[in-house]
């Protein structure tokens, strides 16, 4: 019995490898008779090239497993903040689609209905080449919020200055490690004995207060860069100080945010419509107030049914962030197989790694988003 069940497992694996073994062997013989050599030595290589945008620091004298790092961490920015806002967001009009509110309701479904049947790459072309280009130029923009400035060139904000930062982020790493060992203690006390505790306001003090004991004790200091204009040349100016956030990480932002957010919401309203219509009675008859029996008894249920179709727009998202070559973004796509890959010619060995680099993190993604639905999945006892 044993033996019928690994033998087709070990044909289809024996299968694979000498179908990988084929094609490179074809691919380095064909290398081999063009005289095209295979590594990753060029990594170490000066990439020569600029990247308007980066997170860390880089020029062209740095080398192209920089300018690959700069694009990795472009790619994640955009990716991490559109699965926050397209869950927010999408979490918002999946709950407003089935209320009983006629106007709520309908702007609802129009908003999905709307956004999801546009092709992403039109809504990117459209927030970047309409939306943003009417923006007036620097030294035209009117002041937002008493310190910031929307342009054409992007938006002009204030950015922290730091002393002994490294000293905030070790100790708000160790709030959240309390602040996890606290909640496995309530919840184990809450399971044992039924005795609550107020998680959330314990949780919020913590994390608010041990990093403020970092500006009274540990010698941390916060200051703040404000934008400033300057004049480049007669009729050039630009601002200096501050964060600059450009206008291709806005757009891509915006479009991956409002086009994702829309099957996220329909994945909330499946969720909570799959929750037993006699359980919502059940509570409502015991007294809870409607936003109760949406947070105590539908949402822990819907969960279930909502995470692992949102984990699938959470990769979608991540892969679609490649589309931001279309609009000269610099992620991983357009730095390291876009001007890394024409520089270099190493055509294999960067959409290997690109491909391998996209595979981690989906994979990645997958990892966790699984461990959590299974940590919040109802357990019988």
């Amino acid at each position: 019995m044993k033996l019928k069940k690994i033998l087709p497992q070990f044909i289809t694996l024996l299968f694979i490898i000498l179908i990988f073994a084929f094609f490179t062997i074809n691919a380095q013989i064909n290398m081999g008779n063009r005289g095209i050599e295979f590594g990753f030595g060029f990594l170490t290589q000066e990439a020569s090239f600029d990247i308007q945008f980066s997170l860390i620091e880089y020029d062209g004298s740095k080398s192209y497993a920089r300018a690959y790092l700069v694009g990795l961490l472009n790619t994640l920015l955009v990716s991490f903040i559109g699965i926050i806002l397209s869950t927010i967001l999408g979490l918002i009009i999946g709950i407003a689609r089935l209320s009983s509110n006629y106007l709520i309701n309908r702007t609802a479904s129009i908003y999905i209905e709307f956004f999801r049947n546009i092709p992403l790459l039109l809504q990117i072309f459209f927030w970047y080449f309409a939306a943003l280009r009417a923006l007036p130029m620097p030294e035209d923009a009117p002041l937002l919020l008493g310190s910031s400035f929307m342009t054409i060139k992007g938006l002009y904000t204030p950015a922290p200055v730091w002393n002994n930062f490294d000293i905030f982020i070790i100790t708000l790493f160790i709030a959240m490690i309390l602040i996890f060992i606290f909640n496995k203690f309530a919840k184990k006390k809450q399971e044992e004995e039924g005795k609550q505790y107020p998680k959330f306001l314990i949780s919020l003090g913590i994390f608010i207060l041990l990093p403020a004991l970092t500006f009274i004790i540990g010698g941390v200091d916060l200051s703040w860069s404000f934008p400033q204009l300057k004049q480049l040349a007669a009729t050039s100016y630009t601002y200096e100080g501050g964060a600059g956030i450009p206008p291709e990480l806005i757009a891509l932002t915006l479009a991956l945010t409002l086009y994702t957010a829309t099957f996220i919401a329909e994945n909330v309203r499946a969720g909570i419509q799959g929750v037993g219509k006699g359980q919502k009675e059940a509570a409502a008859s015991i007294g809870l107030t409607p936003n109760q029996v949406l947070k105590l008894v539908i949402m822990p249920q819907a969960l279930r049914i909502i995470i692992p179709p949102t984990t699938n727009q959470y990769l979608n998202l991540t892969k679609n962030s490649s589309l931001a070559a279309a609009i000269a973004y610099p992620d991983l796509v357009l730095v390291f197989a876009g001007t890394a890959m024409m520089q270099t010619g190493r055509a294999i060995e960067i959409v290997a790694i690109t491909m391998a680099t996209y595979l981690t993190i989906s994979l990645l993604i997958s990892v966790f988003m699984n461990r959590y639905n299974k940590s919040i999945a109802i357990k019988e006892k």
